[in-house]
């Protein structure tokens, strides 16, 4: 699975609220809500939010093995 915690954890280190990434990344309230719950969002999200906060895609996601 795909767990987005690097990206909340960004969010709380730089003091940036969600609302504000929204606006800067140009993405969806929705789209917001999958990444708090860890759900599919697609390249052009990630690639969105990278670009508004000038990072790399393995500081805002990591992978997590499913525990069988």
């Amino acid at each position: 699975m795909i767990s987005y915690k690097p990206f909340q954890k960004m969010l709380i280190d730089i003091n940036l609220k969600k609302q504000d990434v929204i606006k800067m990344a140009g993405i969806s309230n929705a789209t917001m809500a999958k990444l708090n719950t860890n759900e599919y969002v697609s390249l052009e999200v990630i690639d969105k939010l990278c670009n508004a906060l000038d990072c790399q895609p393995g500081d805002i996601m990591e992978y997590v093995p499913d525990k069988e």
